[in-house]
């Protein structure tokens, strides 16, 4: 059970990091489209004609909202890591707690024994 709930975790992992990936991908190339480089403007005046304001505002508010999502991605990724370490320790307290119930059960139980013998 615990092996497939760490591979779950693994491709949720894997997931989420490609999702980010992909995301990123698209807020560089939205960036790329929205400034050009100087070389691109001289030589293309085609590029020049075809960015309309209304097409700028539309990419910026992509852009924002793609950022916005990044955002959104990486504090879940920090919720998800904080939980991890959460329940991380709280199974070495229970293990802890395990074991010292055994060691007492053990140091009383043959004390108490060795008491009823006698």
């Amino acid at each position: 059970m615990e092996a497939t709930n760490a591979t779950e975790t693994l491709t949720e992992a894997e997931a989420l990091e490609s999702r980010n990936a992909i995301r990123c991908i698209k807020v560089g190339l939205l960036l790329s489209r929205l400034q050009p480089s100087p070389n691109r403007r001289l030589n293309t005046a085609i590029d020049h004609q075809d960015t309309t304001p209304e097409k700028e505002e539309e990419l910026k508010r992509e852009i924002g909202d793609l950022k916005m999502e990044v955002v959104r991605e990486r504090l879940r990724n920090k919720r998800i890591k904080l939980c991890g370490l959460l329940e991380l320790s709280l199974e070495v307290s229970l293990l802890i707690l395990a074991l010292s119930t055994l060691l007492f059960a053990i140091a009383f139980g043959n004390g108490a024994s060795s008491v009823l013998r006698d």
